[in-house]
């Protein structure tokens, strides 16, 4: 089975897995996906059909799919844009950076859909 089929097989397990959103946007008042949403039962489902999921910061962000046995791989890549606030130290802002990107590259690579 290809790599590509591998993830189609996933993205389907993942959409009939019954996840939910737990993330509130107080300002706007509505609801999204947060990483420990949907990336426990990604691991559990990629485990089981043999991909593995890594992300890498450089000029981009990048998740690459691997198999985990074989040499297929797909990547999805997103400009990195850091977070701002006004409060909060350099780390602080850099962790936030790093949350955003991976849960968008997983959002992109899943193809979860939020309204």
């Amino acid at each position: 089975m290809s790599v590509y089929k591998k993830l189609q097989a996933a993205r389907l397990q993942l959409v009939n897995s019954g996840i939910k959103k737990t993330g509130h946007n107080t300002y706007g008042g509505w609801q999204y996906y947060e990483l420990g949403d949907f990336i426990p039962t990604v691991h559990k489902i990629f485990d089981e059909v043999g991909l593995c999921g890594v992300v890498t910061f450089g000029e981009a962000a990048t998740l690459t799919v691997y198999e985990t046995e074989g040499n297929g791989k797909i990547e999805f890549s997103t400009p990195i844009v850091y977070a701002e606030a006004a409060k909060g130290q350099p780390i602080q802002l850099l962790g936030s950076t790093h949350t955003y990107l991976r849960r968008y590259l997983w959002l992109l690579a899943m193809e979860i859909v939020e309204a």
